[in-house]
């Protein structure tokens, strides 16, 4: 195959199939492990977005670029960007661990969620993101942007309504296996987060679901559905009980096995904002968090 030209266009989908899968077909004869070389280098685009999910939805008409080189010589902002979910009116990305959601401050050109999914938009001329909620840092998996400022304001009126779903890797096993964590959180001059059964003028009150559904030696696979969705109440509530994050060294961690903190947004499910339809969305468990508790 050629690839002299700077992109090339596929032809589009007829039917609903994952990427990878589909992509098979339309490169032939491309063998498979060459296909999943294209894939993950960056350099096939989904409606004008780099896709490196081997799973990624197609849907018929959708418009499939195959690019000369990886999107992140001619563009780094938007670089290694995955779509979770898109439409008119809301987009889920898949944030990797280590990267803020917006910049820290007025003025900062720092690389983040929102810059990246920014310049993926504006490549496209497909509009500006709106911010309805942010992850940590270290935190990796779904974030929710909405492409209007009304429908920002819909789903953060209704924010008591999406079900935030995350897995965390903790040390050490919660006992009991399964329950509820209820209590106040505060953030001091320090930045970190406390925790108390009381309120006070600066307590915001916390509530985590959480029930252990695997692991592995020292470590545990922890389901966490958060009912509130206060600063560093996961990491602080799972130390709470004597179960650090994997990571977490603010939180009282001492262990550091995947170099980054065992903590990703598994699934959101939400309202769509003009539609009304329960929305669902899952992101893949990273393997560098998966190895250390799947057997």
């Amino acid at each position: 195959m050629s690839m002299s030209a700077p992109a090339r266009d596929l032809p589009p989908p007829t039917a609903a199939a994952p990427l990878l899968a589909w992509l098979l077909v339309a490169l032939a004869p491309m063998n498979r492990t060459r296909v999943k070389e294209v894939l993950r280098s960056g350099r096939v685009e989904v409606n004008g977005t780099s896709v490196t999910r081997h799973d990624h939805p197609l849907n018929p008409g959708d418009h499939v670029r195959l690019l000369r080189d990886p999107p992140a010589l001619a563009d780094p902002k938007a670089a290694r960007l995955t779509i979770a979910h898109e439409d008119d009116a809301v987009i889920v990305i898949d944030k990797p661990s280590g990267l803020l959601t917006v910049s820290a401050g007025e003025g900062d050109k720092s690389d983040t969620a929102f810059a990246r999914l920014s310049a993926s938009l504006e490549r496209r001329r497909a509009g500006r993101p709106f911010v309805v909620h942010r992850l940590d840092r270290g935190t990796s998996g779904l974030l929710l942007f909405a492409r209007s400022a009304e429908a920002r304001d819909r789903l953060q009126e209704r924010w008591d309504t999406v079900t935030k779903t995350y897995l965390a890797v903790t040390i050490g096993t919660p006992e009991p296996a399964d329950g509820v964590i209820d209590n106040f959180l505060t953030e001091g001059a320090d930045l970190r987060v406390r925790a108390s059964r009381f309120d006070g003028p600066a307590a915001k009150r916390a509530v985590s679901r959480y029930r252990v559904t695997g692991g592995r030696g020292k470590f545990a696979l922890v389901e966490v559905v958060i009912d509130t969705g206060r600063k560093h109440q996961i990491r602080v509530h799972l130390s709470g009980i004597g179960c650090p994050v994997i990571g977490d060294t603010l939180y009282g961690a001492k262990l550091d096995p995947a170099e980054r903190l065992g903590l990703h947004a598994w699934r959101l499910a939400f309202d769509h904002p003009t539609s009304g339809k329960r929305i669902e969305v899952e992101s893949p468990f990273p393997k560098e968090l998966r190895k250390l508790v799947v057997r």
